[in-house]
């Protein structure tokens, strides 16, 4: 199995910025020109271009040049991956939760959980 930790480490600090995540949002609805993400952005076009720096390099946001023009859109593969590597860990706790609450219901004598054969 490919070892894709590398990639989801971009991808999670491509995302940890509030400004980043903004614009993947917007991307999510469709591509949009550069100008376009930059205008309800309070900051200058070089400073939105920086962001769509990090978010290219981590594999979130796929841009393509026509004329004049820069249009980004999203990657969805990219969202995949992270998604895939949350929803491993969200199962993994509510297994581990999911445990000690048989281990606290059999210690507390719950009538409930005695027949409970999960352990």
């Amino acid at each position: 199995m490919p070892n894709h930790q590398g990639s989801l480490d971009l991808v999670f600090h491509a995302l940890a910025d509030p400004t980043r995540r903004g614009i993947v949002e917007r991307l999510v609805r469709g591509p949009a020109s550069v100008s376009e993400l930059a205008r309800p952005l309070e900051m200058s076009l070089p400073a939105v271009l920086q962001h769509l720096q990090v978010l290219e390099s981590s594999g979130l946001v796929i841009s393509e040049k026509a004329g004049r023009v820069r249009t980004c859109r999203v990657e969805p593969a990219a969202l995949r991956a992270a998604e895939s590597w949350l929803g491993a860990q969200r199962t993994n706790w509510e297994q581990r939760l999911d445990r000690l609450d048989d281990i606290l219901a059999h210690r507390s004598g719950d009538p409930a959980a005695e027949g409970d054969d999960r352990a």
